[in-house]
């Protein structure tokens, strides 16, 4: 009889891992999973053992899967995503606000796809730290920053750093659509 290769995974260092490939601190985790910062440390150091519930909301968390994580180490990442793979979320405003990529909140960049129609507009956003891009695909797209307003008109992007109060509106007679990439995610 052939036995199937038995593998050993420290699950403890490989969530600390992903954790600080996330730039979070244990706290963070915490916070994001529901669970104290005194139990993720006692993970990573492999003082505990941790159920599967827990142990799916710190992949949860961290932007992977139960399967990703005991998955071997030579397979790819993966780089592409399909439409269907796209996250939408529906309370922000727009007609349409689709995260990009998934498990992109917990990444380095979260891109966006947004659509306005006439008249709508996101909720203001607080200052940040961080830097925010955009390319506008159809449409004009107002940006009210700080005390100023700009006009960003089809095929033009935006860049700028976060530290002022911010907003996205569409002020135009047509749809809107644009690309917004926020780094680090702020959802």
């Amino acid at each position: 009889m052939v036995y199937p290769k038995l593998m050993r995974i420290e699950i403890g260092q490989h969530i600390k891992d992903l954790r600080l490939a996330a730039e979070l601190t244990q706290a963070e985790l915490a916070d994001r999973s529901g669970l104290t910062k005194g139990f993720i440390s006692q993970v990573e150091n492999d003082q505990t053992s941790i159920s599967l519930d827990s142990m799916i909301d710190i992949m949860d968390a961290l932007g992977t899967t139960i399967s990703e994580f005991f998955a071997e180490d030579d397979e790819e990442d993966r780089i592409t995503f399909d439409h269907e793979d796209r996250v939408i979320i529906s309370d922000k405003g727009a007609t349409a606000f689709e995260l990009l990529v998934p498990g992109s909140t917990n990444m380095l960049m979260d891109p966006i796809e947004v659509k306005l129609e006439p008249g709508e507009s996101l909720s203001p956003e607080a200052p940040h730290y961080g830097e925010e891009f955009g390319f506008v695909q159809s449409g004009l797209l107002a940006i009210k920053f700080g005390k100023r307003t700009y006009k960003v008109k089809k095929g033009n992007c935006f860049y700028f750093t976060a530290e002022k109060k911010h907003q996205f509106l569409n002020t135009g007679k047509v749809t809107t659509s644009f690309i917004w990439v926020v780094s680090p995610p702020q959802m």
